[in-house]
């Protein structure tokens, strides 16, 4: 299951629209260490705390655990979290697997960069044999 869902928030669901709070308030207390995870990059994206020539901010270490990494799975792989975290903390999420995870600004002096790290190419190079069961 991707979320613990609160009775209440359930009821909620059933009887209409949820606030995207409540919804994202659902996605950190169910997937923490994604939700940490989106939090971190986007505070290190709002300092310009990034590699020099880069517009995006990226992680690069493995998940401490296999909960953690399904966590960050589980965020990534579903288009509704995925686009709730980015609405919440007001960037463009990529993913290439199951650690590496990058934050981009939404505007389109980021679209280059964005374009590149999603590439084909971006990915082929990403993999390496310890990442084959990722």
């Amino acid at each position: 299951m991707s979320l613990t869902v609160p009775p209440a928030l359930l009821d909620q669901a059933e009887r209409g629209d949820i606030a995207d709070e409540d919804f994202v308030r659902c996605i950190r207390d169910s997937l923490p260490y994604a939700y940490q995870m989106v939090e971190g990059l986007s505070g290190r994206l709002e300092t310009g705390d990034v590699d020099p020539g880069l517009v995006f901010a990226d992680n690069r270490v493995e998940p401490p655990d296999e909960a953690a990494r399904g966590q960050l799975l589980r965020a990534m792989a579903s288009d509704s979290i995925r686009a709730a975290l980015e609405r919440h903390f007001g960037v463009r999420l990529a993913f290439q697997n199951c650690h590496r995870v990058a934050a981009f600004p939404t505007d389109s002096a980021a679209d280059e960069q964005h374009a590149r790290f999603t590439s084909v190419r971006a990915q082929l190079l990403n993999q390496s044999p310890e990442m084959v069961n990722c």
